[in-house]
This record gives C-alpha cells, sequence and structure tokens, in this order.
C-alpha cells in the first residue's frame, strides 16, 4: 500500500543541480531536519546519506550488539591510550561504532530514550546560548515524541501524537524487577528519569514500536517519503563543502555516488548533521578547523575555527558481573530459538524485543557531588547477561575484547549472568577528533581522551564500588546472585583484590564508551574562544553553513544522547525556518540571500 507510513524510501534517481538546501547526514538529527524543513512546500530539499536503508536485522531489538563491524557501521577505532584506557582491548584501541545508514545510530543504538538532566539544558543558555534551557529544550522532546505508555503520556513531561513512538519494551526478565527493588532497597526511587526528578531507578523508555526499533528513519522519514520536493541520496559521500573564496559562504557539497563525483549547489544552506566524529572532519576538509592542522594536512584555510577540540564521551566499564542461581537471564540459546521468534513476529514481544539487552536504567549522585541539587553524576546500564551470555560469539567482538581479558568471561560463557555498564554522566576528560589526511576517504584519528582529567576515575570508583554493593541486596539475593570473583580481572594481578585500586585497575582494562560523542563543533558565544557554531548553530564565519547534531553540546547531557539529538535537530530546524520564511518571490530572495551572509556571526576573540 503506497499510503503505508512505514514502506522505506526511494532513493533519489536522478539528483538536481541546485537544492534550497542540502543536509549533510541522515542520522538522529538530519531525519528530523528533512522531515520538517519539507513541510514548506516551496523549499527543495536534498538528503544525503553515505549507507544505505536499514535491515530486517536492525529491526529487532535484542540484536543491537549484532549491528556493529557490519556494513550499517562506520568502524571507527580509538588511539591507543597506553597506561590510561582500553588496555584490555585488542591492540589497546577501543570501537566507536557509528551509523553508516538512513537513521544513522539511531539504527545501531540500544534505543534508550534518555534525556538527561535539567540543569544541562540550563547550563547550556548560562554559557551563553540564548534560547536553549531546560524549558525550551522540553517544548521540542515533547514536539517529537509519541508515548504510548498512559501513565507516563499523562505527565506534563511527556506527549503523544509526534513522529517518534516512545515506550517500555514489552517483554521483561525477573531481573528488570528486581533491580528496581534493588535500588529501592538502597534508599532510591521508582521513577521516570525523564521526569520531575531525575535520580532514581526505572525500567528504560526507548525508541520502539510494536516490538520493533523506531529509528529516526522510520519515525521521520517513511511517512514524508512521497513528498515532491524531499529528494534522499542514499550511498552517497559528501567528500567536501564548497565555499566561496571570497564571501567565505558555504553554496554546495561535493559527493561520491555510485563511483561518480558530483556537485550539487544550495541556493540557502548547508546543513551539516553528519554527527560528532563525521562532521568536525567534514568541516576540516572544507577548511574549517585549527589552521595549523590543516596547514599540517595541506588543507586551504577559510576559518580558523576549534573544530574537533572539546570532545566528550559518555564512558566507564562494563566489567562488573554477577552470577545467578536460576534460568532467568539472557542466555543465547532461551533468546534465539523459534518460539522467540514467533514471539516477536507474530505478537510483537518476547524477549528479542529488550532494548539490546538493557533492562533497567538509574542514576546516583556520589559523594563527589551535591546530592541537594538532584544532579547525579553516574548511570547505570543494567543487562540481564554478561559479554559471555552469547558463548563469545558477538558481544565479545562488538567490545572488542582481547583474549587475555576475555579469559575473566570464558569460564561463564552460556551461564546465567547480569552485568552493570557503569558509566560517568559528565566526564570531565576531553579528547579530540583530527584528521588523518586530506583524503575524505581516510578515517579520522580519535583521541578519546579518556582518565586525562584526575576526578573521572575517582568518581568512576565511587560507582563501581554502588554497583557491587547492588549485587548484595536481597532482591538480587532472592535470585542466587554472586559477584564473580573467581577469575579476577587480567592485567590487575599487582594491585590488592578489592581496592580502590582494583576498582581503577578494571575500569582502565575493560573500558566501556557507551557511544555517546559529543561537543567537536561546540557552540556558544562570540567571545568563546573553544566555541565553532553560535546559538542559531552557525559556523562562525563562514555564511550559510549550520552544524545541527550532538557535535553542537557544549557539554554532554547527563545521559544518553539520541533523545537530545534529535531535540537538537527539531530545535535547529525551527531555527532556519524562522531565518528564512517570508522569502519567495526571487527579487526578494536575491535581496535576502546577501543580507544572510552580511548578516552571520563571526568570532570576536581567536582559537586558541
Amino acid at each position: 500500500n503506497e499510503n503505508n507510513p512505514e514502506r522505506k524510501v526511494k532513493d533519489a534517481g536522478k539528483l538536481l543541480k541546485s537544492y534550497d538546501f542540502i543536509i549533510v547526514g541522515a542520522g538522529s538529527a538530519g531525519s528530523v531536519i528533512a522531515n520538517r524543513l519539507t513541510e514548506n512546500p516551496n523549499w527543495k530539499v536534498l538528503l544525503i546519506e553515505a549507507g544505505g536503508d536499514e535491515t530486517e536485522i536492525s529491526d529487532v531489538p535484542a540484536l543491537a550488539a549484532y549491528l556493529q563491524l557490519g556494513r550499517m557501521d562506520w568502524k571507527y577505532k580509538t588511539e591507543p591510550q597506553p597506561g590510561r584506557a582500553c588496555l584490555g582491548h585488542t591492540d589497546q584501541k577501543c570501537n566507536w561504532p557509528r551509523g553508516k545508514v538512513l537513521g544513522g545510530s539511531s539504527v545501531l543504538n540500544y534505543m534508550l530514550y534518555v534525556r538527561g538532566n535539567r540543569r544541562d539544558y540550563d547550563d547550556w543558555e548560562a554559557q551563553g546560548n540564548p534560547g536553549w534551557g531546560y524549558n525550551e529544550a522540553l517544548t521540542y522532546f515533547k514536539k517529537s515524541e509519541d508515548n504510548r505508555n498512559p501513565y507516563l503520556a499523562a505527565t506534563p513531561y511527556h506527549s503523544t501524537g509526534g513522529y517518534l513512538t516512545v515506550q517500555e519494551a514489552p517483554w521483561r526478565t525477573p531481573l528488570a524487577t528486581a533491580f528496581v527493588e534493588a535500588g529501592v532497597e538502597m534508599g532510591y526511587e521508582n521513577r521516570d528519569g525523564n521526569g520531575e526528578f531525575q535520580t532514581g531507578f526505572m525500567i528504560p523508555q526507548g525508541t520502539i514500536r510494536r516490538g520493533s526499533r523506531c529509528s529516526t528513519s522510520k519515525a521521520f522519514l517513511r511517512p514524508v517519503r512521497n513528498r515532491p520536493n524531499l529528494h534522499i541520496a542514499l550511498n552517497s559521500q559528501v567528500l567536501k563543502i564548497l565555499i566561496d573564496n571570497k564571501s567565505k559562504a558555504a553554496f554546495g557539497v561535493r559527493l561520491k555516488r555510485e563511483n561518480s563525483v558530483y556537485t550539487v549547489l544550495a541556493k540557502k544552506e548547508v546543513i551539516l548533521c553528519a554527527g560528532a566524529l563525521n562532521s568536525p572532519q567534514l568541516l576540516m576538509l572544507s577548511g574549517i578547523g585549527p589552521a595549523d592542522h590543516l596547514a599540517e594536512m595541506g588543507i586551504p584555510l577559510h576559518s580558523n575555527l576549534p573544530v574537533g577540540q572539546n570532545m566528550q564521551d559518555h564512558y566507564g566499564t562494563g566489567a562488573l558481573t554477577f552470577t545467578l542461581d536460576q534460568p532467568v537471564s539472557f542466555v543465547q540459546s532461551r533468546v534465539e530459538n523459534m518460539p522467540s521468534v514467533l514471539k516477536y513476529a507474530v505478537f510483537g514481544t518476547g524477549p528479542l524485543t529488550v532494548l539490546g539487552g538493557v533492562e533497567g536504567l538509574a542514576w546516583i549522585p556520589t559523594k563527589y557531588s551535591n546530592r541537594s541539587l538532584d544532579f547525579p553524576d553516574i548511570e547505570f546500564h543494567f543487562v540481564g547477561g554478561s559479554p559471555a551470555s552469547d558463548g563469545g560469539r558477538q558481544v565479545r567482538k562488538a567490545h572488542g575484547l582481547s583474549d587475555s581479558l576475555w579469559q575473566m568471561y570464558q569460564p561463564l560463557a552460556y551461564q546465567d549472568t547480569w552485568s552493570l555498564l557503569i558509566m560517568l554522566l559528565r566526564p570531565k576528560s576531553r579528547g579530540s577528533i583530527r584528521l588523518r589526511s586530506s583524503n575524505p576517504y581516510d578515517k579520522p584519528v580519535i583521541h578519546a581522551g579518556y582518565f586525562t582529567h584526575p576526578d573521572d576515575i575517582k568518581v568512576l570508583v565511587e560507582g563501581i564500588k554502588f554497583g557491587r554493593s547492588l549485587g548484595d541486596t536481597t532482591a538480587f539475593s532472592r535470585l542466587g546472585s554472586k559477584f564473580w570473583s573467581d577469575v579476577p580481572m587480567p592485567g590487575c594481578e599487582e594491585t590488592g583484590l578489592w581496592t580502590d585500586e582494583y576498582w581503577a585497575c578494571m575500569a582502565r582494562q575493560y573500558t566501556s564508551t557507551v557511544y555517546h560523542h559529543a561537543g567537536t563543533a561546540k557552540m556558544g558565544p562570540p567571545t568563546d574562544s573553544q566555541s565553532v557554531v553560535n546559538h542559531q548553530l552557525k559556523v562562525y564565519g563562514v555564511p550559510r553553513l549550520r552544524v545541527i547534531d550532538a557535535s553542537i553540546m557544549p557539554t554532554i547531557v547527563s545521559g544518553n544522547t539520541n533523545a537530545p539529538t534529535i531535540m537538537i535537530g527539531e530545535k535547529g530546524a525551527d531555527m532556519v525556518k524562522a531565518d528564512w520564511s517570508g522569502v519567495l518571490d526571487n527579487r526578494l530572495r536575491r535581496k535576502r540571500s546577501s543580507d544572510h551572509v552580511d548578516r552571520w556571526p563571526g568570532k570576536l576573540i581567536q582559537s586558541l
């Protein structure tokens, strides 16, 4: 049925020579912006995506880890961080998956719908970004949302009727309930972390619909795929943003599609939504970035900006594992079998609908945070299994665990276990993205910067100790839960067992990214030496070029980044619309277009 809002999008046949707007990257923000800008039938929009469409496998929530290192993943790895982090991973490099597919990383992620803390957004505004406070952000979160859990939808913090379906997984193991009960036992409330308060334990909300993944492509692009003013170019990689030498304005892109290179022009704006790793890479390839680095790469400079700096990521460790004496966890044979497949296919329920295996979320304050503020500094992802639940077939590969680290998990293969991914909510460490060369097909150089600030490891150790004590609660004891200590962490033989030094060593050996890269094109006032875009997401000194994705976060939000990136897309689209609405006839358009160049913001302080 042609009117079915969930039919797949069509790849544009022949591209036009020019469009009003060109959006680079059909990910979590780009899909939203393409939908919103084409609401104006007079604007022609080209959405460019380097990957293809999602698959039936990516629709299955429980199989999220199986998508990594496949064709929908850019397959990035960090540079080694000797003595600091990722020490027990293959070649001492951490895997950084990124979505190379329509819907971007919302197709690879674990679908967790988390907004962060209200203070995150109020802090953005206080840093000199008017309009980015919590109340305004909440309006845009609610604009997208179609929450299918009535007890949540009825609160002032949620809404129904948006494009993005949000709900709890329809199925859960007894472990999910035990996790929330354990939190209550330790003095925390069971509450909606996206509501009035964040601190507490909850059954997660996810971007799923009828038991299947609801990516931003499924939510925002499929329902509008027949709009005549929207062209979507799949399997098309942008090589460069074209910038006028005289006016310094962006006027189009160069892209590779089916072994040919094309130039497509933008009459109004080029909008970069390639994510926190690819957006800075493309800016630098186009001559926008740190002057010394671009000179080193032999790239002519258009605008000297600290692109690729200020990189932040939520990271921590997934090493804390517990055994169980009851058959209640995600053991592969129990999940991947015919009854499970039928339950999923026919009824949209069963174990395959669990959000990448994550059945619980919690936010807690350590002794390093002010408990009176509701501003927790640790997040727990509770998993009803461990890297050994599939015997080492896939989760081990996705996390890039080396042979020596695997020795800790080998005895647990196919056993009943549970584990915690313990994550720093507001790391103080910063990393960077640099170019490897001026070749657009070379992967960027990723300096994760993990544990470069001494406070991060201290906060994480407190989180690990809390997680360890969670396993001793009555709620978990009922299921025969025991901390897995038979094989201590390889590489930590020199430290005293179960001391702060041991937990720190464990985190440095098994270092987990939670895939929340952000901050590499920082939003900030023109007086901020680290800013790349202003509060309207306009790139300083480069008229008609915006960045609208997780790159613009001045400081990373205190929670998973997919929902905030969708919110940034919603707000960014409204700002673009406000700038260009009312420009209809050609005479006016010419006049206004030059105004856009003249009034574009510039930096008042040079990058350091």
